[in-house]
């Protein structure tokens, strides 16, 4: 599959152009795997910026899908925020991430 064009941090330049399929597919390339869970926090993700028109910071979100933020990082590794909106086709997150 080829991916739509990027930016320097790998986020799409047009949010329009995502899909699962391209979300997937940009985590493979950058060497990420997505299991369930993460897939879920994903569109749990794109759910709360459907809502709100923003990405939530991490506090916001933790509360928002009933887990531990201590969960969340463990889970992703790294700032959970970022690989989320990345994968998720949203914007770049700003504050804690």
């Amino acid at each position: 599959m080829e991916l739509p064009e990027r930016d320097g941090d790998g986020y799409l330049v047009d949010m329009s152009q995502w899909t699962p399929e391209i979300g997937r597919a940009m985590a493979e390339a950058d060497g990420y795997v997505l299991d369930e869970t993460k897939w879920s926090q994903i569109m749990k993700a794109r759910e709360y910026y459907d809502d709100v028109a923003s990405v939530p910071p991490i506090r916001k979100f933790a509360k928002y899908i009933g887990q531990d933020q201590k969960e969340i990082f463990e889970i992703w590794m790294t700032g959970p925020m970022k690989p989320i909106t990345k994968y998720g086709g949203l914007p770049k997150p700003t504050g804690c991430v």
